[in-house]
């Protein structure tokens, strides 16, 4: 018997030709209650079962689609989780979180996982719906070659029933473009290329049917604790999220000199004001929405040029808009809907596209009309790369860091990427306790596993002179979040927690009955931290690769009230080195092998 909110298995599908057949995967209750759900439990499937050193595109690759022990319950945002693998675009370990109805019914299959391996020999539909194998089917799919991800989900619906659930991939997927997303809902599982993964498997959807329920430990705790989470989710620590949505961070980092501008040569755009959620939600503003089991409603929709709605985050706003110095909102949305209905990631896109543009200004790219500020430009250049045209978008498919290794000419030093991953709307030059989250963290340049920039904006720190207090900081973001996204819990309501652990802990003990205090969830989120440098290292990764653009480290940034944001190689070496001393890791950033040995890698 599972602990409540588990099953205490995986489904491993093997795809071989025109057949699947799925594998039960037992999970040891030691496991669950170390590395809890989502992205933790991920990361110790992806030790067990990826081929060390394998293409991340190779049929033996796995991708995970990993639940939580809170899907399924009332508890609000809980209707979420990763899918995790090994990176086509950094070639490390890569997850990506989402909400949706697919999350419940995946779960409800009867399984905490379900990890996908081996590849159809024709473009095809998977779908589960038990934990019997005679549940688990592969259907040839030809008919939705080239579907944008939401018309695939119609499809499947009307060729299947209406029960099933979708997760999918669009073109860009079929096509192995090294940032594409799995979508489900009008949601995306977007960083890393998990979409190109599953594209490599030629499959096209997974779709899941609900057929079983799962126990929690203490039902009516699990009730009063949702009635309470629900409650305080209405409250101040969310209502920028439910007013105007993460567009609101839009101006705040303008007038801040942290917003990204052409491709990080500047920190302020001056066409902000026209992509501003509040000019935005007075001129086009039409719909507020929320993601399944979710009460805080960010979601903003806004009418877009010609008819139709699109929805607008800070992160596609930035890295369609200001990255690329085009202020027009239409251009925007139109290339952000784009985005989705090729299935790409916006922030590599975006990141990639502008270096293009630079490359274009330096004469080391012959395409003389891909310039900053051209809306029509961007939309040209997001077709050929979902389409991986020959020369420039098969060039761009590739994400920054290859295409600049096949560019050359000191290019790499403005690909704006760690890891190979490109940056979030977050300027580390201006925001330096956030500069070493993204230097450190396992995925890359990520601003969801380390959301180290609410230290820098808490101004409590100096944002502009990292040091000792930074290390700390960026230390905790980085915990907070592997728990988050372990149990898993949406990132918006860390406001509403005054002490998180302490009440996480006690979410999970009413959930699944175990006795989890504060220590022990601190000490869970620290083994998630080194299972993944540990998978890294793995995979060839080395110091080295924590650290930032030479852009970052050689160029002062000039800020609008004439202070100079300078993040020097030798500050960020030593806050590097103060976060491997307090992580307990040697000078190489690996940990110790007693460390390494209590991680339960083996099983």
């Amino acid at each position: 018997m599972s602990a409540g909110g588990y099953f205490g298995r995986a489904m491993v599908v093997e795809l071989t030709g025109r057949t699947a057949t799925a594998n039960p995967l037992p999970l040891d209750e030691r496991v669950l209650r170390a590395y809890l759900g989502g992205v933790g439990l991920g990361t110790w499937l992806l030790h067990r079962l990826a081929p060390p050193g394998g293409d991340p595109l190779a049929s033996a690759a796995p991708l995970a689609f990993v639940f939580s022990p809170l899907v399924g319950t009332p508890l609000t945002t809980s209707a979420k989780f990763a899918v995790v693998a090994k990176s086509p675009l950094t070639g490390l370990l890569t997850d990506a979180l989402a909400s949706s109805q697919f999350a419940i019914s995946g779960k409800l299959t009867g399984h905490d996982a379900i990890v996908v391996r081996g590849r159809a020999d024709a473009l095809s539909v998977l779908l589960i719906d038990s934990d019997d194998t005679a549940g688990v089917r592969l259907e040839p799919a030809p008919e939705l070659a080239g579907l944008p991800a939401a018309e695939t989900e119609t499809a499947v619906r009307e060729r299947f029933g209406r029960g099933w659930r979708t997760a999918a991939i669009g073109p860009a997927g079929e096509r192995q473009v090294r940032y594409a997303t799995i979508s489900h809902d009008g949601r995306h599982a977007g960083r890393g290329g998990l979409g190109a993964v599953l594209g490599a498997k030629n499959i096209k959807a997974v779709a899941v049917r609900a057929g079983r329920k799962v126990a929690v430990a203490d039902q009516p705790g699990v009730l009063a604790a949702a009635r309470d989470l629900r409650e305080r989710s209405f409250g101040p620590a969310t209502a920028k999220y439910r007013e105007l949505g993460t567009l609101a961070n839009l101006l705040a980092f303008n007038a801040v000199s942290t917003l990204p501008t052409r491709n990080f040569t500047a920190a302020t755009f001056e066409g902000a004001p026209a992509l501003a959620a509040e000019q935005l939600h007075e001129l086009r503003g039409v719909a507020r929405n929320s993601c399944a089991s979710c009460s805080i409603g960010c979601e903003h929709i806004y009418t877009r040029r010609g008819g139709g709605r699109q929805r607008m985050e800070y992160e596609n706003v930035f890295a369609l808009g200001p990255l690329c110095g085009v202020s027009e909102p239409d251009d925007v949305f139109a290339a952000s809907a784009r985005c989705d209905e090729l299935g790409i990631d916006t922030i590599s896109a975006g990141g990639t596209i502008a270096w293009a543009m630079e490359c274009v200004e330096r004469g080391l790219l012959d395409a003389p009309w891909l310039r900053f500020g051209d809306g029509a430009a961007l939309l040209r250049t997001l077709e050929a790369i979902g389409a991986r045209e020959p020369g420039l978008g098969e060039l761009l498919a590739q994400g920054s860091r290859r295409a600049a290794a096949a560019v050359g000419h000191g290019s790499i030093d403005f690909a704006p990427q760690v890891k190979g991953l490109e940056l979030p709307g977050y300027e580390p030059r201006s925001l330096q306790t956030m500069a070493l989250g993204l230097a450190v963290n396992a995925r890359g340049a990520d601003h969801n596993r380390s959301g180290a920039y609410e230290a820098d904006l808490s101004g409590e720190l100096d944002r502009l002179d990292g040091g000792a207090a930074h290390v700390a900081a960026a230390i905790g973001t980085e915990d907070r979040a592997a728990v988050m996204d372990s149990m898993i819990l949406c990132k918006f309501l860390r406001g509403v927690f005054t002490e998180p652990f302490a009440e996480w802990a006690a979410l999970l003990s009413t959930v699944t009955g175990w006795d989890v205090d504060e220590p022990e969830l601190r000490a869970t989120a620290r083994r998630i931290v080194l299972a993944k440098r540990v998978f890294n290292a793995r995979e060839g990764a080395t110091a080295a690769d924590d650290t930032l653009p030479p852009r970052m480290l050689d160029t002062p940034l000039r800020l609008g009230s004439g202070r100079v944001a300078a993040l020097t190689r030798e500050r960020l070496v030593t806050m590097v080195a103060g976060y491997y001393a307090a992580r307990g890791l040697d000078a190489e950033g690996n940990p110790r092998p007693e460390d390494v040995a209590g991680l339960l890698l083996d099983g």
